[in-house]
């Protein structure tokens, strides 16, 4: 049985030959999730490349890379997986005082395709919550739902949007008190092969873009990165946290300041998502030289621990988010029908 291992990382890995999620080439077939017995599986997914965890634990949002794409909702006991969004149960109600250039729900067209990437929750009063999602297919852009949680299967609302720029390819999204949100730009939607190749080496070749109804997109001075993927922002709003997919490394940004501080450190694997975890901690997940790598990162002291690696298999491959489900970690990828569920490790390895 092949399981997570905790482990250190030793010095910087070798880069990986996986290529990004937006525009990989296409990967070896896994094996067919139900024959599968040495890892326990969440199966019928479409690339859940992230994932987010309602408060009290019983209910995990995941995206839609792939296929028809949507947001799934999945019960963490039972982990039967239904369509939340586009569905017959689901509702539409424009905020257009938050979203006023919004020109309606990402399925209205006829043949609408709407994939998801990046996913952020900010929690509600009374169990309801709001759900930002990174929107592709039919238009690229930040959807934004309502979810009420306050009895049985959470309900989701589309209540607005905002279109990105061309030629922004949106990536990660963290949402804002007043309904803005700061977003990454992994990589422009006009760009070559070659482009992808010198990112992979290290190129910078995106940056963050914050978004307010009043004052619209405005790119974040001293944000350039080679990939930028996960983000989050402090606390106190005076920081931003940013996972570098193409140097490997993972900065922290000041906010608001005339000149940005920006301090950064390597992490020797594509790190993907990032997303707060108890004691103001981030938890990353990423794709590593040999396969899967978690790892949680202290901001405020700018350093790592490892927490797990798993080696790429015909199972599971190319994990992007690791989330705390009870005791157990959920991982999802970029790729395939599935996200693998595995005991949490205890401890690890500070570096």
């Amino acid at each position: 049985m092949k399981s997570f291992t905790t482990v250190a990382v030793a010095g910087a890995l070798a880069l990986t030959s996986i290529v990004s999620a937006q525009g990989p080439p296409p990967p070896p077939p896994l094996t067919p999730c139900a024959s599968v017995t040495g890892l326990q599986l969440v199966c019928g997914q479409q690339a859940p490349e992230d994932l987010i965890v309602l408060p009290g634990g019983q209910w995990v949002v995941a995206g839609a890379y792939a296929g028809s794409g949507g947001v799934h909702i999945i019960g963490a006991r039972d982990r039967k997986s239904v369509v939340a969004y586009p569905s017959a149960s689901a509702g539409k109600r424009l905020d257009a005082r938050t979203y006023p250039a919004c020109p309606g729900p990402p399925d209205a067209a006829a043949g609408a395709r709407f994939t998801t990437h990046g996913l952020y929750l900010q929690p509600g009063a009374n169990a309801v919550h709001k759900l930002f999602v990174v929107g592709h297919g039919s238009r690229e852009s930040v959807e934004v739902f309502e979810v009420d949680a306050r009895s049985g299967t959470p309900a989701f609302t589309w209540i607005g949007c905002v279109i990105a720029p061309d030629p922004i390819g949106l990536n990660s999204v963290r949402a804002f008190p007043d309904g803005g949100f700061i977003a990454t730009n992994f990589r422009a939607r006009d760009s070559s092969p070659a482009d992808r190749d010198r990112m992979m080496a290290g190129e910078r070749n995106g940056e963050l873009w914050e978004w307010h109804t009043a004052s619209g997109w405005q790119k974040v001075p001293g944000s350039e990165a080679s990939g930028a993927n996960g983000i989050e922002i402090s606390d106190d709003g005076r920081w931003y946290y940013v996972a570098a997919w193409g140097s490997q490394s993972f900065f922290r940004l000041s906010r608001g300041q005339a000149t940005p501080r920006r301090d950064e450190i390597p992490l020797g694997f594509r790190v993907d998502n990032i997303h707060w975890v108890p004691g103001g901690k981030l938890l990353a997940g990423g794709q590593g030289a040999q396969g899967t790598e978690i790892v949680e990162i202290d901001p405020a002291a700018m350093t790592v621990r490892s927490v797990a690696r798993r080696a790429d298999d015909d199972s599971f491959r190319a994990g992007t988010v690791a989330a705390p489900v009870g005791d157990q970690l959920w991982v999802g990828s970029f790729l395939g029908d599935r996200i693998a569920v595995l005991p949490a490790p205890r401890g690890g390895n500070a570096r």
